[in-house]
């Protein structure tokens, strides 16, 4: 007999999520997650992919990946640190320390892992951490897992964060202090004041650790929000992520070289999980080449965000203080964001709600993503049923 206790625990609160308009149906894609996908079998513009650049479809791509499963077979086989470590793998980080401007990378099986491995290999118990206030859900768990003193300060505020890093100094009580933001804050698009953020750094001897995982592909030119402000050579940890603008899966941290070596001997994901197959890591590589190449896919990305933006603006639309292509539509109550998105489905725009605990309550929304690989049509498209399903709801 299984655990009632367990079978109760979950009903219950499965129940109370349901009925605050909190649960989330997931919707799964037949076929490739493009700018037009396919759900229950009907047609719908994509403006919820992480797939910025429109890489995850790029022929260039899937001819590398299908090459790599030729000559290096489905999987890895191994941990990188017994026999698992391919020459595709220090291809892969080669090109991205390059494109990233740092002296080294060590890739990771994803972002999430990236931050749970980097954090918790550096900082320990006899540390602190400086953390904004609306950092991603695996800077947090990273930051939980070095068992660090989470030190929170208010989102990209930084007179909070002088004032809480000089306490922190002055307390006498930490080894090491380490200040970790996102570079791009995925819920809203704002950008992290990151020229602030190193000069205080610098002020009180702090770590700098930045998540780049919205920002690469699509700030300085494609390669992240570190050289956007040209702080690459100033800023410790730069974490990206392979499975969003890079249009595959996986993840890196660069910087040093000797950061780098400690985390191959130190980072629990890199010690004891498989690599990432040879197609991925493949795929990757190339993703990176284009972007090194041209700036295309970055400038029409860029257009399309801005276009986007206007028009939900000038229908009256809250799209918050957006910095960056990320388009939130912010509607307020749970149950009415989940609303609005479901008749926005209805008549043919996939654009997923967005509630708590992801973003605080009362502030519900649909986060839109424009990509390089949608027309101005099919976003012309999405505006009008914006300003269809707006109307009906009494919302503009």
């Amino acid at each position: 007999m299984t655990s009632k206790a367990l079978d109760t625990f979950l009903n219950d609160n499965l129940a109370d999520l349901k009925a605050n308009g909190l649960y989330n149906v997931i919707d799964p894609v037949q076929g490739a997650n493009g700018p037009v996908i396919k759900i229950s079998g009907k047609e719908l513009i994509n403006l919820s992919s992480n797939n910025y650049l429109g890489l995850a479809t790029d022929e260039r791509l899937k001819n590398a990946a299908k090459e790599a499963v030729d000559t290096h077979g489905a999987g890895a086989g191994a941990v990188r640190t017994i026999n698992g470590t391919l020459d595709l793998h220090i291809e892969l980080e080669k090109k991205l320390a390059e494109f990233k401007g740092t002296e080294a990378v060590i890739s990771y099986q994803s972002g999430f892992n990236c931050n749970m491995a980097a954090i918790s290999a550096v900082m320990d118990k006899h540390d602190a951490i400086l953390s904004d206030e609306l950092n991603h859900a695996s800077i947090i768990d990273g930051c939980r897992l070095s068992k660090a003193k989470i030190i929170r300060y208010g989102h990209s505020d930084m007179n909070d964060l002088r004032q809480k890093a000089k306490e922190a100094v002055e307390s006498g009580l930490y080894n090491k202090i380490m200040v970790i933001t996102d570079g791009v804050f995925s819920m809203d698009g704002d950008v992290a004041k990151l020229p602030e953020i190193v000069e205080i750094a610098e002020e009180f001897d702090l770590i700098t650790y930045v998540d780049d995982a919205h920002g690469s592909g699509v700030l300085g030119k494609g390669a992240g929000t570190v050289k956007h402000f040209g702080l690459q050579d100033r800023v410790d940890f730069q974490m990206g992520t392979l499975s969003k603008a890079i249009g595959v899966i996986g993840g890196y941290v660069a910087g040093k070289a000797n950061l780098i070596d400690w985390l191959k001997v130190r980072s629990r994901p890199f010690l004891f999980s498989t690599a990432v197959s040879p197609a991925d890591a493949a795929a990757s590589k190339r993703a990176v080449e284009i972007l090194m190449e041209s700036t295309e896919l970055h400038d029409k990305l860029w257009d399309n965000g801005n276009y986007l933006k206007a028009g939900l603006k000038k229908l009256g639309f809250n799209i918050g203080n957006s910095e960056t292509p990320i388009t939130p539509c912010i509607i307020g109550e749970e149950k009415a964001a989940q609303e609005f998105s479901k008749r926005l489905f209805e008549n043919g725009v996939y654009a997923k709600s967005i509630v708590f605990p992801t973003v605080p309550k009362g502030t519900g929304r649909v986060r839109n993503m424009p990509t390089a690989a949608h027309t101005k049509e099919m976003l012309d498209e999405a505006i009008s049923v914006y300003e269809k399903v707006g109307k009906e709801m009494g919302l503009i």
